[in-house]
């Protein structure tokens, strides 16, 4: 298993019992496929750099994991299809 980090915003009109059920399902998808949550920080409601899709604001999240490439396929896959998040990066840790 691998190093990762995922850094996802999610819409900051979303509600916290939403907000809070989708940084479970997020996690949830690495866990069931084998993977290890390392570390999640809750960043909080920040002003964006710039405006994406009408959103001046975002709740920004950050997960370290491990996990193999299946699980962090099924992630990308999942997030990208999800309407409250805006914006997600994960990257490979070094070794």
């Amino acid at each position: 298993m691998r190093k990762y980090e995922v850094m996802y915003i999610q819409r900051s009109d979303v509600e916290e019992e939403k907000r809070k059920a989708n940084a479970d399902r997020f996690n949830a998808i690495i866990t069931d496929r084998g993977g290890e949550i390392v570390k999640v920080n809750e960043m909080g409601k920040r002003r964006l750099a710039y405006e994406i899709n009408d959103n001046r604001d975002g709740y920004y999240t950050l997960t370290n994991f491990q996990a193999n490439s299946e699980a962090v396929s099924e992630l990308e896959r999942i997030m990208k299809i999800s309407d409250e998040v805006i914006r997600y990066l994960i990257i490979r840790e070094d070794d």
